[in-house]
């Protein structure tokens, strides 16, 4: 959650020439509905429910990229898909960075409480160990421009074409 996903995502795709998805813009986009709004009705478990079908299906497809939503790693079902399908690189990002990125940013519900901090760390330390446990490549989004953040991840990836 505001560590860069979907903007880098975008750029990649372009700069390698191929389809990007975004887990949760394809939520958004078959259920006609927010997450906030999915989140209220359905819950968390409802959500999640629908990102894994999502992930499921959009990981099956080669050469795109796909940027997932921060929880999609919660889920072993997920971590299992994404790291079996694909070169996985997660974009880590400081608490202090997070939440000045999307502190206003009232689409995400996870973060609408009292202390929006305490719950952007406490968050990070349930889905740190995850997001490490499947990462192909990490990259600190604190500082790291867009460019240079491409550059590694095709490195990684041709590192990992010619192993193959």
């Amino acid at each position: 959650m505001g560590a860069g996903k979907t903007t880098l995502a975008r750029h990649l795709a372009t700069a390698l020439d191929v389809p990007c998805f975004d887990s949760d813009e394809d939520i958004v986009e078959r259920t006609g509905a927010d997450i906030p709004w999915i989140f209220d009705i359905e819950g968390e478990q409802g959500f999640r429910d629908r990102e894994t079908q999502i992930i499921d299906e959009l990981t099956q497809y080669e050469d795109i990229v796909l940027a997932t939503g921060g929880g999609a790693v919660l889920r072993e079902q997920n971590r299992q898909m994404l790291s079996s399908r694909g070169l996985v690189v997660f974009l880590d990002v400081s608490v202090a960075a997070q939440f000045r990125r999307i502190a206003h940013d009232k689409n995400r519900p996870l973060i609408q409480t009292a202390d929006p901090m305490a719950r952007l760390r406490e968050m990070r330390k349930q889905r740190l160990p995850l997001y490490q446990s499947i990462a192909d490549l990490t990259i600190l989004t604190d500082n790291e421009n867009i460019s240079s953040a491409i550059t590694k991840i095709r490195a990684a990836f041709e590192a990992t074409q010619a192993s193959s």
